[in-house]
């Protein structure tokens, strides 16, 4: 069967920006870069991780929101810090209609500043705490650098919560149940990960820091999936969201955000994916299993009998089922579905059911196995789990064998991928090493990272590790 033009070996950008419109994900004609037109299975796709995330929302007993998408200026510009950070990104408007405004909006880049007055005025007392909030929104931001579908855009499809807690204290305990929401969810995405603290000047706008979650792409390059945000009374002092607390003195709220954007889609599609399209893990594939009837002239009855019985088993069982009954031939369906991602297609034809079976393929391997029709969808269930297994086993090796810790620059250049490093502590030198190995600063590990080494730039003693990559 026909594959990509372009080999994800060869050239991953490419294979990647083929795979994205070959399988009908988005549509990137629409005139205004950066802003693509969703398509309804990546929609379906997206729509499914959001559901993932709306779980853990739901289990870590945070409230859904909805705000409204125009800021006053106003309100942007009551965190110094957070304008500086976001200033240059932002979409403003100046009219309505004919009529210029007596204060300029703007189009959400993240939503502290919308959120954050509103919040003032809901939070009275410490009875009122923790506040856990969280919205599914788009977000905009001016992309100057060159757009991919779901990896770099304009218009944002976007996950945020945003919480207040009446201490430090109790802000890092919701950190650490961020951070146990994350590797919940991407092991659903079958999606390895690492955590590193941003360093000081890398740090999102206001906080008091920033923990990245990132990915390593087939390419060795990082992308960063999401971020879990500090930000102490940062954004509380201004924006006045304080507290009466037991004895009747008033305290400043401490503020955490956690965001997740379509990048996870992105992730999704360059891990896994091959050459012959995308592999989904089940537990976000619109379509987890698709069933192919192979059909011969006097027997169509029996075999779509067959096929829509299994149909309705599978779905009985809540399993997402497609039954193909399109005009085209069965080996046209194949890489159609396969070329889609879906994790299990079954063809049934009049030889299986006279041996009363079914064939199962497993689009992450290259081997049919034969099912005994009693027994199909408990088989279904377990190839299922098992290809989530496989999936996230694959990505994993991928990361640990590119994670390099090494001493020198030189040794440094040698490496592809995560590289590792003495740090001292210093931005000049952080910044120095980036500039040598044409990369980025990730950050320091969250664990591990006692390293008794000098700093290859300064020679002066470490105080931890410091991660660089090439990143999207």
């Amino acid at each position: 069967m026909p594959e990509t033009k372009t080999k994800k070996s060869d050239d991953f950008n490419e294979w990647y920006n083929e795979i994205v419109e070959l399988a009908d994900l988005c549509d990137k004609r629409y005139p205004i870069k950066g802003m693509n037109v969703w398509k309804p299975y990546g929609w379906k796709l997206m729509n499914n991780v959001d559901a993932l995330i709306r779980d853990e929302m739901s289990h870590t007993r945070h409230q859904e929101v909805y705000f409204p998408l125009l800021i006053p200026e106003s309100y942007f510009k009551k965190e110094e810090e957070h304008i500086e950070g976001f200033g240059s990104e932002v979409y403003w408007i100046t009219h309505a209609g004919l009529n210029k405004l007596e204060e300029r909006w703007l189009l959400r880049p993240t939503s502290e500043t919308a959120m954050y007055p509103i919040f003032s005025l809901w939070i009275r007392s410490h009875t009122d705490l923790p506040l856990k909030t969280f919205q599914i929104v788009n977000t905009f931001r001016y992309e100057t650098k060159q757009t991919r579908a779901f990896i770099r855009v304009r218009e944002i499809h976007f996950f945020e919560a945003h919480t207040c807690h009446i201490d430090f204290v109790d802000a890092e305990k919701q950190i650490q149940e961020d951070k146990d929401i994350a590797h919940r969810l991407m092991k659903k995405l079958c999606l390895p990960y690492i955590f590193s603290k941003r360093p000081d000047w890398d740090k999102f706008a206001g906080a008091y820091y920033t923990i990245s979650i990132d990915v390593l792409m087939p390419s060795g390059r990082t992308l960063q999936i999401g971020s879990i945000h500090q930000y102490k009374d940062n954004f509380a002092k201004p924006y006045e969201i304080s507290y009466e607390t037991e004895e009747g003195s008033h305290e400043y709220c401490h503020q955490t955000t956690y965001g997740m954007s379509e990048r996870l889609l992105g992730a999704i599609i360059g891990v896994h994916g091959d050459d012959k399209g995308l592999i989904l893990p089940p537990e976000v594939s619109p379509i987890q299993v698709a069933i192919i009837p192979i059909i011969f002239k006097g027997k169509d009855k029996d075999v779509l009998d067959a096929c829509k019985k299994l149909q309705n088993k599978l779905e009985d069982e809540h399993i997402r089922t497609h039954l193909d009954l399109r005009d085209i031939t069965p080996g046209n369906k194949f890489y159609d579905w396969e070329l889609k991602g879906v994790p299990i297609r079954i063809e049934i034809g009049p030889r299986d059911i006279e041996k009363k079976e079914y064939v199962l393929v497993r689009r992450d391997q290259e081997k049919k196995q034969s099912l005994s029709q009693d027994s199909a969808t408990t088989a279904i269930k377990i190839a299922l789990e098992n290809i989530a297994k496989d999936l996230l086993t694959k990505a994993d090796q991928l990361l640990k064998n590119n994670i390099h810790r090494v001493f020198t620059v030189d040794e440094a250049k040698k490496k592809a991928g995560i590289i590792e490093l003495p740090w001292c502590g210093k931005e000049e030198c952080a910044l120095e090493i980036e500039a040598m190995l044409e990369g980025n600063t990730l950050g320091v590990p969250l664990t591990d990272t006692d390293c008794n080494k000098v700093c290859p730039i300064c020679n002066k003693n470490s105080v931890s590790l410091m991660r660089y990559a090439k990143t999207y």
